[in-house]
């Protein structure tokens, strides 16, 4: 399938913002901006996704970036928003590493990533070559996020943004899942954050905190 050169050209700069944002992500501290830049990174998968659709030809993937805009850009920033006002939370308490040694394993899994990515992309075309080690360095910097960070909340947005990087590779790289599938993933998503919305107020309510360190103080009776 022949794709315009200007579209191949975008889905590159959108994989080069998506990793940039990834690494943004990974080192903020301060929780409210953290969800912003989240919301910059669905704005910007909804904008590939578009682009895919309109050089691919296939008009249900505009249906998959309005829905990606709706969820990631509009309604998931909005409930976690409300949330971290109801819970007074602003500032990520200290990482479990420090943010040049987070950089740098950041950097290594980016390199492990495109390692990983070199034989599926041999198969693939020129355009899955260039953007799905990119992908894949998204999942892995949003595992390394989750794994890092103590606030219940981040860890929240660590999954989403996994979820972004997923939803990146499907579209670039087999241009979309059937839409009955998307929506049906981003009802567990939605359904997935309210849940955790609801586990924020437990926490706070029993140890008047969201650092996670707390659980582990639990035992059996």
């Amino acid at each position: 399938m022949t794709h315009l050169p200007w579209s191949a050209q975008f889905i590159h700069l959108a994989a080069a913002v998506l990793l940039l944002l990834s690494f943004a992500m990974l080192t903020q501290r301060r929780i409210l901006s953290l969800l912003d830049l989240f919301a910059t990174q669905g704005a910007v998968l909804a904008a590939s996704t578009a682009i895919v659709a309109y050089s691919s030809g296939r008009a249900e993937l505009y249906y998959s970036a309005a829905l990606t805009f709706a969820l990631k850009v509009l309604l998931l920033p909005y409930i976690l928003h409300r949330l971290l006002r109801r819970l007074n939370v602003r500032w990520e308490a200290e990482p479990l590493l420090n943010v040049p040694t987070t950089l740098l394993v950041g950097l290594l899994l980016v390199i492990f990533a495109f390692a990983l990515a070199q034989p599926i992309s041999q198969l693939a075309t020129t355009l899955t070559r260039s953007t799905l080690g990119i992908a894949i360095a998204v999942v892995m910097l949003s595992l390394l996020m989750m794994i890092t960070r103590r606030k219940a909340v981040s860890q929240v947005v660590g999954f989403l943004a996994l979820e972004n990087g997923l939803f990146f590779a499907a579209t670039s790289a087999t241009y979309g899942m059937p839409m009955v599938v998307e929506l049906g993933i981003a009802l567990d998503v939605l359904v997935g954050v309210l849940i955790l919305g609801v586990f924020f107020f437990q926490i706070r309510e029993q140890f008047d905190s969201l650092d996670l360190r707390h659980l582990e103080a639990l035992k059996e009776e």
